[in-house]
């Protein structure tokens, strides 16, 4: 069973999650209206990664005996400067929600909650792979600089990218 105090923070998580998927929408939008139709794909497939991990959160919590409260999203940022800010942007966001992801971590384990911490384990891993993934981008970027064949080489490159659902959904997966 969850502390009310866990329950809530995974809840809020939820909606922390939801947020990065509508952010990541948004930023799709804005790669859209630019014509970069492979870093669009990659943020929609981000999108798509998002709701995905949400759903883990909401399936945990019920799996728990909790109560799955759903809050409003905050209307994100929709203008950026260039892809290279949206990147920038987008990896400031992934080490926020490490951040919580860690401090999550930290109330498992202050209420020896094993359960919610083995649960988290998995999140752990993928906050790297994503600050990893968002930072490839965001060094790719800084080095193709104004070179627009380069920027629409590594557009295409992005575009390859296809969400695949991650293995706490997967029927036996974990």
């Amino acid at each position: 069973m969850l502390s009310k105090k866990m329950e809530k923070m995974l809840n809020d998580q939820i909606n922390a999650e939801l947020y990065s998927s509508y952010l990541y929408l948004a930023m799709a939008a804005f790669f859209d209206s630019k014509g970069l139709s492979g870093f669009s794909a990659w943020m929609k497939a981000q999108t798509q990664e998002e709701i995905a991990h949400a759903m883990i959160f909401y399936n945990h919590i019920t799996e728990r005996g909790g109560e799955v409260v759903l809050d409003a999203i905050k209307k994100p940022e929709v203008t950026w400067k260039s892809p290279l800010d949206v990147f920038k942007a987008s990896l400031k966001h992934e080490q926020y929600v490490t951040d919580r992801i860690n401090k999550l971590v930290d109330l498992a384990i202050k209420e020896s909650d094993h359960a919610t911490n083995n649960f988290l384990q998995w999140f752990i891993s993928e906050q790297v792979e994503e600050e990893e993934s968002v930072g490839t981008v965001v060094s790719n970027l800084e080095l193709v600089g104004n070179d627009k064949s380069a920027l629409f080489m590594l557009d295409r490159e992005l575009g390859a990218r296809t969400f695949t659902m991650p293995s706490p959904l997967v029927k036996g997966g974990n």
